[in-house]
């Protein structure tokens, strides 16, 4: 499949950042995007909204139905799973982007900051996936794709921000677990992570706008995903892709239109393998 035309995609959290930049470029492609995030009013340090990224995904081209839901909630979960398939007739692809960050150590972690990031990034993702399941079985090109990061049980990337790097990794081993459950219907299951930091206001907010000129746009991660769920579902599962990686194999060659600031040198993201090739 060359691209996502009349596709069904259910993206979590896509009212601002990657999730928006993954369903715009979803949109453009004219498929049909589920955006399921809670912000349905102006937050007042975050812009975007579930309706702001709707009219985005429909400028772009694509069919949009914009829902509240808080994927910690299952009751929510199924009524926009629900709706989804009885506006666009099923589910072909999830992207579980919905995620909660504080890089903080232990004593610095609020227990109610480690229940959010533990309820949202693990157990929304399986709740999400789990909802969705029937009709991705139903599909003829089933993906399941999350924003989470390659397993590495070294340390150095627990020791700074233990309950962050548990709820990630929570992300990343469901995707390890479905690849070889789904394996035989198939269902594709993939994790995609940056080797950069990606400028989105969500990580200004958290880490301060300093390295937003050393970071990428996060239409580095929507043209990667979209590199990964246009692909047959059979024979790629099981993958913890890397977006440049991604896209050097599809075959770009100019990664200069990704940076914020073409002068500045990227700041690496956390959770890399250590053999990554050299940055394009």
């Amino acid at each position: 499949m060359s691209d996502l035309r009349n596709r069904t995609v259910f993206i979590t959290g896509a009212s601002r950042g990657i999730g928006l930049a993954i369903a715009r470029r979803a949109g453009a492609d004219g498929a049909n995007v589920a955006i399921a995030a809670k912000t349905d009013q102006p937050h007042p340090k975050l812009p975007g909204t579930i309706h702001t990224a709707a009219a985005e995904v429909e400028a772009a081209g694509g069919r949009a139905l914009p829902m509240v839901c808080d994927i910690r909630f299952e009751d929510q979960v199924q009524a926009a799973v629900d709706r989804t398939v009885e506006e666009f007739g099923g589910i072909d692809i999830v992207i579980n982007n919905a995620s909660a960050i504080q890089l903080t150590g232990t004593a610095a972690t609020d227990m109610r900051r480690y229940d959010l990031m533990s309820s949202v990034n693990g157990r929304g993702t399986f709740l999400t996936t789990k909802t969705c399941l029937p009709h991705l079985a139903r599909s003829d090109n089933p993906h399941i794709l999350a924003l989470a990061p390659p397993l590495d049980m070294s340390p150095h990337w627990f020791g700074p921000s233990v309950a962050y790097t548990i709820a990630k990794y929570t992300m990343s081993m469901c995707i390890l677990g479905w690849a070889e459950e789904f394996r035989h219907i198939p269902i594709a299951a993939n994790a995609l992570w940056p080797r950069t930091m990606i400028a989105t206001a969500a990580i200004e907010f958290v880490v301060g706008s300093d390295l937003m000129r050393s970071s990428r746009k996060p239409e580095i991660m929507a043209d990667a995903a979209h590199a990964i769920v246009s692909r047959p579902a059979a024979g790629c599962s099981g993958n913890f892709f890397i977006d440049d990686v991604v896209l050097s194999e599809a075959g770009v060659t100019d990664f200069t239109r990704y940076k914020v600031d073409p002068d500045a040198e990227l700041t690496l993201d956390g959770f890399l393998p250590p053999d990554l090739p050299p940055l394009p």
